[in-house]
């Protein structure tokens, strides 16, 4: 990944990342934020450090972020890259002041209904794999979490799953699903695993690339058109508690959030509220066919049946 860097960045890089991990922080933003700095340092060509400037931030915005049409969020993860990046190196000429992460975008989580979620189970055929997607569902997993989830952590006589140094390096207790149980032990039946939940062929950790190709295939098979992602199933699984009445403090808990905002996005996806509201078009239709035509749906006329 140094490939066409100076020993000069090459080192300033290194001395960021031990500061990083001195300080504690995930491997995975550890390696997103080196993986940024080596693309910034490559673009501007190894300016000394007492040179880089403002303008230099800028050019990498417009050059390489917006021109490679980067979401707000990787602009938002290099500005953060360039703040630790100056925290390691003191003497460097950028106005950290002066930075402005772009403001996040609101986006609503895509979620599943409860016919699709079956759907998708009953046409996943490999059992392991049927078991894999229904844990993440069942139990509002992170990808990440299914795949370091070993067996001791999953105790079927309490019917609960220990999630341990999960996002933020919290553990939590999840509820394992009473009608997961059979499954799961046809599962364990089948495959034996030694260690790990799910494994891989050869044994050790199974991949987060596989779990994505099992899904994309089981949604195929199911009819489901939607862009659904291993993430979906953990969104489905916050927005159908909430929609069976479960306390967003009971929520936020299972899911593991730091915080009740991260929480809250889930009551505008879910649908118990809104499905209270009647659109006016339920009104003036059924206005229509009361006072006129009750025996004639005047949505269709006689053409839409030739």
């Amino acid at each position: 990944k140094f490939a066409g860097l100076s020993e000069d960045s090459k080192q300033q890089i290194r001395e960021m990342v031990a500061l990083m991990r001195g300080r504690r922080y995930a491997e995975s933003t550890v390696r997103t934020y080196g993986g940024i700095l080596i693309d910034f340092l490559l673009l501007i060509n190894d300016k000394s450090l007492v040179a880089l400037s403002n303008d230099d931030i800028e050019r990498f915005n417009q050059e390489f972020i917006l021109k490679r049409n980067y979401s707000i969020s990787f602009q938002r993860q290099f500005i953060g890259a360039i703040k630790m990046f100056c925290k390691a190196h003191p003497n460097c000429g950028i106005d950290v002041p002066q930075l402005v992460r772009p403001r996040k975008e609101f986006k609503l989580p895509l979620v599943l209904s409860k016919e699709e979620i079956l759907d998708l189970l009953r046409n996943t055929r490999n059992i392991k794999h049927r078991t894999a997607l229904a844990m993440i569902y069942a139990a509002g997993l992170r990808i990440s979490e299914l795949l370091c989830l070993e067996l001791c952590h999953i105790d079927i006589d309490r019917r609960q799953v220990r999630i341990i140094h999960s996002k933020g390096r919290k553990d939590r207790y999840v509820v394992l699903a009473q009608s997961f149980i059979l499954l799961l032990g046809n599962y364990l039946a089948t495959y034996s695993p030694q260690k790990y939940f799910v494994e891989g062929a050869s044994g050790g950790q199974y991949s987060a690339e596989s779990i994505r190709a099992v899904l994309r295939r089981s949604c195929e098979r199911a009819g489901i058109r939607k862009h659904v992602t291993p993430h979906t199933l953990r969104h489905s699984y916050a927005t159908h508690l909430l929609e069976s009445g479960v306390d967003l403090r009971y929520i936020q808990e299972l899911l593991g959030h730091a915080k009740p905002e991260t929480t809250m996005i889930y009551t505008h996806v879910s649908r118990k509220d809104l499905l209270d509201i009647k659109s006016p078009l339920d009104t003036v239709v059924e206005e229509f066919a009361n006072r006129d035509k009750p025996n004639q749906n005047i949505l269709l006329s006689r053409n839409d049946f030739r």
